[in-house]
């Protein structure tokens, strides 16, 4: 997928969190979103999402050559961030099967193997709430990663997690990178060493577009 951005701008009241922003996220690409706390890196990706409706400017979505409306993409996008709660009141195994079935996972990926990939078999029947923050983040980002979507978006991927899971973040995002648009959100440079590109969020902040 291709997210074609003219202008996009973004504000909450009377402040700017980023203005003029043109840029084109090519299909098949990996581009960290770089920028220190509070500089606007989460809502960038939430206006791209679709999830916040930019101030001025636009974002044009394209997918194998044909226009994709704004109110079409839930269907194409996978995201994981640490604000997105899951259902906890589910168990493990109730919460995959209601997940996906509104995002499908990848060809030949059951929600069984997914609870095998983050090492929850034995969590399989237990209620979501009782996870620790690391066994939530990871169940997070096997959703994203594993989901069969071409849009993918990591913001802040490792937070709440241990080295392993760091490990276990680094090995998957490489395995599911291929024929997707990525684009990562954090100032922790081994979340994105693997992108091609960088693009940082305070060179479009309100001082530099006046």
């Amino acid at each position: 997928m291709q997210l074609t951005v003219t202008g996009l701008s973004k504000r909450f009241a009377r402040e700017w969190i980023f203005r003029d922003l043109t840029h084109t996220f090519r299909a098949g690409t990996a581009t960290a979103i770089l920028g220190p706390n509070g500089a606007g890196k989460s809502t960038l990706l939430n206006t791209l999402s679709g999830q916040l409706l930019p101030s001025a400017g636009i974002v044009a979505y394209e997918h194998q050559g044909a226009a994709v409306a704004v109110e079409e993409i839930p269907g194409y996008l996978a995201y994981a961030a640490p604000y997105l709660e899951l259902i906890e009141e589910l168990t493990l195994t109730e919460l995959l099967h209601f997940h996906t079935r509104f995002k499908p996972l990848r060809t030949g990926f059951t929600p069984e193997k997914l609870i095998s990939l983050v090492y929850l078999e034995k969590s399989r029947h237990k209620l979501v709430r009782d996870f620790s923050s690391g066994m939530k983040q990871r169940l997070k980002l096997a959703l994203a990663l594993y989901a069969e979507a071409p849009l993918l978006l990591l913001d802040e991927p490792t937070t709440n997690l241990d080295r392993s899971g760091v490990a276990w973040y680094l090995e998957h995002v490489e395995a599911t990178l291929a024929g997707r648009t990525v684009l990562v959100s954090s100032n922790v440079p081994e979340e994105y060493d693997f992108c091609q590109h960088q693009l940082l969020i305070t060179d479009f902040g309100a001082k530099a577009a006046r």
